[in-house]
């Protein structure tokens, strides 16, 4: 910034393994963007090496990693970034046509992805005709149509009521659960706490860094949300 050097991150060393659910948290300029930044291929650290399944993302150029990240990588935020006048199967389908995938495939693809979301009665639906936490799900159907490895969520929860929320890390676990590799951001405690492991950012530093102790089940926590009436 000018003449000043900002530190966005300074010397952290992790490992995340394979089939591990991470909640990352911290303050408001802690460092966690730019870490999820560097996570997603978005950017490229100034020093030191990010190693994805093996590969050195700092030396590959921007057309290598706009191929990890649809491959490899899915993306789910806060907003839910649909296309209005698009159906949910066809919003779904959207990451197969960079990925160069056949029509028929595609579809198959697609309609798969929400039915593991449990939507697959909604395809036909556009956006407007979706609830919040419905428009989450086909967010999270896309996320995951190209069969990544890794799956992205900044703040997944933040537009989401309570009982949606849960329902929301109710899908995460059970991805999880057939072992998807998740790394969550998140500014709230209750909702970390359905991961397995967390981690503290402040001043670009890890100021923590361990296992959930006591870690929330979403399947009985939603159970002692009342249901909202339409």
């Amino acid at each position: 910034m000018g003449e000043n050097r900002v530190h966005a991150l300074r010397g952290v060393d992790l490992e995340i393994k394979r089939g591990e659910f991470v909640a990352i948290m911290g303050a408001s300029g802690s460092g966690k963007s730019t870490f999820m930044n560097i996570l997603g291929c978005l950017d490229k650290p100034s020093s030191g090496r990010y190693l994805l399944e093996g590969t050195d993302v700092a030396a590959l150029d921007k057309n290598q990693l706009a191929r990890i990240r649809n491959r490899q990588i899915g993306f789910v935020f806060q907003g839910f970034n649909l296309l209005s006048r698009t159906t949910a199967l066809e919003n779904t389908e959207l990451p197969t046509l960079y990925a160069r995938i056949d029509k028929g495939e595609r579809r198959e693809r697609a309609m798969e992805s929400l039915q593991l979301v449990g939507l697959g009665d909604r395809t036909d639906h556009f956006p407007s005709q979706l609830s919040g936490g419905q428009q989450q799900r086909v967010a999270i159907a896309r996320a995951l149509v190209n069969r990544p490895s890794i799956l992205l969520a900044d703040e997944p929860t933040g537009n989401l009521d309570s009982r949606t929320s849960v329902e929301v890390m109710e899908i995460f676990q059970k991805l999880n659960d057939k072992g998807l590799t998740i790394i969550l951001v998140t500014h709230e405690t209750d909702i970390a706490n359905f991961a397995r492991r967390s981690i503290v950012f402040r001043d670009g530093t890890i100021r923590r860094d361990g296992l959930i102790a006591n870690r929330s089940v979403a399947t009985d926590v939603i159970k002692t949300i009342p249901q909202l009436e339409d």
